[in-house]
């Protein structure tokens, strides 16, 4: 299934989406009196007995703006650097990272930092370029994991009954921060540095360990890769990261990027005001905004 989170009227209702014939339905029409948002969908699905089977055409999608799925997370977003053998060394290459040993081609053990919810913003949305504090402004296509079943100690053989589904996510960076800072926090945590969406597509519709991810700046291919090129896989990362953190329903996981952003080229090729940034994600749609003022 495909869940997405729209603003319909100016209230936000979360829907049931056919990406084949573009119409919704409310999940209220399944869930009746529900009116949460994505996460308590999440949760009450839990306990839900019912099915999701479409009664009647639905409605346009054109009737409706698409959100950021999860557009209000309850906490921080999970995310993990170096995750990709070719983009760990044209970073390690580019001169912006202090987190490297001499002569290492992957990281040891994954390493995780977080965006806070102020970051999230939904497909469409321009990405705020916060002149003049930042001036090297980059892209990170990246498959989002969400947590259906939370848990601690999840052991890797039973993390993928854990997750509830997927998403696209844009894990944009200012570098020239993210350099001067010797560390990730700030250059990837300012307000609107998440572009997330358009859908959250459940588990049992894609396989989040066997996914094409691409992205295009300005329609030139910038990345191009495929999940199962990970260097520490979805299993590994929700064992990790359970294991001395109670993960939550809705908790999201930006798994890393592939080998292509800007910082990548020699010279780097830094987005800037006007650019238009697309990624593409196998069965999970596509989501672009373009770098604002």
């Amino acid at each position: 299934m495909k869940f997405a989170n729209l603003s319909l009227n100016g209230a936000k209702t979360i829907a049931l989406v056919d990406t084949q014939t573009s119409v919704f339905w409310p999940v209220a029409e399944f869930i009746p009196g529900f009116n949460g948002d994505m996460i308590q969908l999440i949760q009450s699905l839990v306990r839900f007995s019912g099915d999701f089977r479409p009664k009647g055409a639905g409605r346009p999608l054109s009737d409706a703006v698409v959100l950021a799925p999860i557009d209000q997370p309850r906490r921080n977003i999970f995310c993990v650097g170096k995750n990709y053998s070719e983009h760990a060394a044209e970073f390690q290459k580019s001169g912006f990272d202090h987190s490297a040993k001499d002569n290492e081609h992957a990281p040891e053990a994954p390493v995780v930092f977080t965006k806070p919810a102020s970051t999230v913003i939904g497909p469409g949305v321009k990405i705020p370029s916060h002149a003049p504090l930042a001036k090297q402004l980059d892209y990170e296509a990246e498959l989002g994991v969400v947590i259906g079943k939370g848990g601690r100690g999840i052991k890797r053989a039973e993390a993928m009954q854990h997750v509830f589904g997927y998403t696209v996510i844009n894990d944009f960076t200012a570098r020239d921060l993210q350099k001067l800072h010797r560390q990730w926090f700030l250059g990837k945590s300012l307000d609107g540095f998440c572009p997330m969406g358009p859908y959250l597509v459940t588990a049992d519709e894609a396989d989040g360990q066997n996914l094409d991810i691409q992205c295009w700046v300005n329609g030139e291919l910038r990345q191009s890769a495929n999940t199962r090129q990970l260097i520490f896989d979805i299993p590994t990362l929700i064992e990790t990261l359970s294991a001395g953190i109670e993960l939550h329903p809705g908790d999201v996981i930006a798994t890393g990027t592939p080998a292509g952003v800007g910082i990548g080229f020699n010279p780097p090729k830094f987005v800037q005001t006007g650019d238009v940034i697309r990624i593409e994600i196998q069965h999970l749609g596509v989501l672009e905004n373009e770098v604002g003022e």
